[in-house]
This record gives C-alpha cells, sequence and structure tokens, in this order.
C-alpha cells in the first residue's frame, strides 16, 4: 500500500481489521453450545445457562470498559490503544481453542470483552483524521466492516467448525486477528484534521459526561445505538427456531439460520455508505429519524411471515435500512463533540452498543417464552417507533430553542 495517502491507508487497513474484531465477537454462536457440551457431563439446562454467560460476558465486560479506553486513546494516542487490544484480542481467541473447562472458557471471554477497546479506539482515529463535511460518508465506509463482522460472524464461524473443528477455528481466527494487528502497527499513522476554530483542550472525564448529559440529543443518539443493538440481537438466539416453524427441511437448519441472519449484513454493505453520505447532506439526525421509522415498518412484518423467503427479503430491506443508523450516529458525534474529547464519547456511545448486545438476547429470550417469537418482531419494531418519535420530539425542541435564540438576538 505505498504512496496510498495515509488517511485512505488508515481506512482500508481498519475496515479489514473492525471486520475481523467484530466476527470474532459473535462467530462462536453456532457451536457455542456444542463447544461447552464437550467440556463435560452438562445437563440441557446448564448447557443454555452457560451458553448465555459465555456469549454475554464479553458484552457486559466491554460496556464497562470501553468509555475508559476512548479516554487513554484521547491522551495517549489511538494506535497506542489499537494495538494492545488488537493483540489482547488475538491471544484470547487463540486460548479459546485449548480450554478444557467452561470456567475458563468464561474468564477469556471477559477478558475478551475488556480488550474490545478496539473498536471504539478505530472510529475515533478515522473520525479525528475526517472533516467534519464527510465524516458520514467516511465512517459509513468503516462501519461496514464492524457491523459486517458482527453479522456475518455467526455463518463463517459455523461453516469453518463444520469443516474443520471447533478448536481449529479459534486457532484460525487469532492468527487472522494477530495479522490484522500488525497491518496496524505496520501501516497505521494516526493523522488528525484540524478543524478551523476548534479549541484543543483536555478533557476530565466529569466534563465529558456533563456535555453529554447537556446535550439531549447526542444522549439520544446514544440511546439509538442501544437500540439498534438490541433489535439485532434479540432475535438472533431464536432465529434457528423461527426458521425451523418456517421449513419443512431439517438438512442445514443451521446454514439457513444463518443466512436468514447475516442477509440483513449484506443490506448492510450495500447501503451504509450512501446513508452516510445523505447525511453529510442534509444532517445525520434527519437520515436518523428516517431510518428509525424504515427499520421499525420493516422489522414488524418479519413476525406474520409464513414463509422462508419471506423472512430472507424482510431482513434484506431491514438491512439496508438500519445499516445506515450506525454511521449516522458515529458522524453526528464527530460533528457535536470537541475532537479531544471524541474517543472518549465514541466510548459511551460503544457501552450504548455493547449493553444492547446484552439486554437484546435477554428481553428476546422472556417476550418468546412469554408471548411467542413474533412478538419479539413486534416489540423491537414498535421500540424503533418510539425511539423515532422521542428524536422527533428532541428535534423539534431544539429547532424551538434556536427560533428564541435568534428573536432575542434581533430584540437586542
Amino acid at each position: 500500500m505505498i504512496g496510498i495517502k495515509a488517511e485512505k491507508r488508515n481506512l482500508l487497513i481498519m475496515w479489514f481489521a473492525n471486520l475481523f474484531v467484530g466476527a470474532s465477537m459473535t462467530m462462536v454462536i453456532p457451536f457455542l453450545s456444542l463447544y461447552i457440551e464437550s467440556f463435560g457431563q452438562y445437563s440441557g439446562e446448564d448447557v443454555q445457562r452457560w451458553s448465555g454467560f459465555v456469549f454475554g460476558v464479553s458484552f457486559l465486560v466491554a460496556f464497562l470498559v470501553a468509555p475508559i479506553w476512548g479516554r487513554i486513546g484521547d491522551r495517549y494516542g489511538r494506535k497506542k490503544v489499537l494495538i494492545g487490544t488488537g493483540f489482547g484480542i488475538a491471544i484470547s481467541v487463540f486460548l479459546m481453542g485449548y480450554v478444557n473447562s467452561v470456567e475458563a472458557l468464561f474468564v477469556l471471554r471477559a477478558f475478551m470483552g475488556l480488550a474490545t477497546g478496539f473498536i471504539p479506539a478505530s472510529m475515533a482515529l478515522i473520525a479525528a483524521q475526517s472533516s467534519k463535511r464527510t465524516a458520514g460518508e467516511t465512517l459509513g465506509t468503516l462501519q461496514t466492516g464492524t457491523v459486517s463482522g458482527g453479522l456475518l460472524g455467526p455463518l463463517f464461524g459455523g461453516l469453518i467448525a463444520d469443516t474443520v473443528g471447533m478448536e481449529l477455528t479459534f486457532i484460525l481466527t487469532a492468527l487472522i486477528l494477530t495479522l490484522a494487528s500488525f497491518l496496524v502497527v505496520f501501516g497505521v499513522k494516526e493523522v488528525i484534521y484540524e478543524e478551523k476554530g476548534e479549541k484543543k483542550k483536555r478533557y476530565s472525564a466529569r466534563e465529558v459526561i456533563q456535555f453529554i448529559v447537556g446535550s439531549p440529543i447526542l444522549l439520544m443518539v446514544m440511546v439509538v445505538a442501544l437500540i439498534i443493538q438490541m433489535a439485532l440481537f434479540s432475535i438472533q438466539p431464536l432465529l434457528a427456531l423461527f426458521v425451523n416453524d418456517l421449513t419443512s427441511s431439517t438438512e442445514n437448519m443451521a446454514f439457513l439460520a444463518g443466512v436468514a441472519f447475516s442477509i440483513t449484513g449484506l443490506g448492510n454493505l450495500l447501503s451504509t455508505r450512501k446513508w452516510g453520505q445523505l447525511g453529510d447532506r442534509i444532517g445525520h439526525e434527519k437520515v436518523m429519524l428516517l431510518l428509525l421509522i424504515l427499520s421499525g415498518l420493516f422489522f414488524i412484518p418479519q413476525g406474520f411471515v409464513d414463509s422462508l423467503w419471506q423472512l430472507i427479503v424482510l431482513r434484506f430491506i431491514f438491512g439496508l435500512a438500519v445499516g445506515g443508523l450506525i454511521p449516522c450516529t458515529t458522524a453526528f458525534i464527530r460533528q457535536a463533540c470537541p475532537i479531544s474529547m471524541q474517543g472518549e464519547v465514541l466510548g459511551y456511545n460503544q457501552s450504548f452498543r455493547f449493553l444492547g448486545n446484552v439486554l437484546g438476547p435477554v428481553s428476546g429470550g422472556l417476550l418468546a417464552a412469554s408471548f411467542g417469537i413474533s412478538y419479539v418482531f413486534i416489540s423491537a419494531g414498535v421500540l424503533f417507533l418510539l425511539t423515532a418519535a422521542v428524536l422527533k420530539w428532541l428535534l423539534a425542541q431544539e429547532k424551538k430553542k434556536e427560533e428564541q435564540g435568534k428573536e432575542s438576538v434581533n430584540e437586542q
């Protein structure tokens, strides 16, 4: 990649790195319960319980530490955080292939969550090198890597495990993550885009929190990030059961469920960058409002389908809409926050997303057990629409304040 401008090279490297990191977080889903069963004599209830604990602990720990990694990146450099967390994730995944107890697997997944500052650090690095005018397009491009990795991880994890075995799947993934980390070491050069009139200042953790709380729309943008992940992950553990109800074929059931889930990732890939470009032109908050409505409208009907092809089509269209929400939230933060606190604010935003990863499966499981899987789609869709209504109200309040401010200036 010699001769490529530093900003473009950074974006290309971080796209692939985020793809691998995102996939590593979710690749164990298809065979996690089987891997736990291989450790000893566990009852079905024990396997299900430990599967939930082992899968969720990474996101729970990541939820707690993401702002800390963001703060470290703001102060000492995002590349240093990327290198440390990248190799940390690779080591934890590698060791997962050698564990012989579910407790050890749980600890390694927790350590993996500790190391997932990689994703917010990568967003902060790319945001810092981008101008506010083009942040949506650039971050949209980067986000396709993260989201696609998270959505495609279960599909490829299952296929690789079927081909070479579960233990070797962890080792191969660790080698790819190590390669991605070395690409960061030798290929990434940290660049800061200096906006005119933007002052450099160090902010305390308290000042950053006050800044977030003092901006209702910024706080709402983080809630949007939470809702996105809750909706995506609320149905993920149940999708195989739902697909099983829609088809009479018992062969390749895991693969068909993987396709139904991962087709959303294809929609993301095709639309995310375009939505980011539109946000750069008309405002990211406006695009978020539109996409929240579309996401709700295309999520609810998934609960009423009576064939697999209908589900796949609706999930693809839903992917086209939801794919634009994540880069628009990130680009809005790039525009709303001073550069010297962006890493920490993006860390808080990532924490909201990880919290959604934890709450989604729990809420989805409870709803499905009480009312049926169809109600998981309905409730998540309604949640999208309610979030859109709140965002619309906040935008109207913000516009009202601006108009009142202009009137008072004119009177003076």
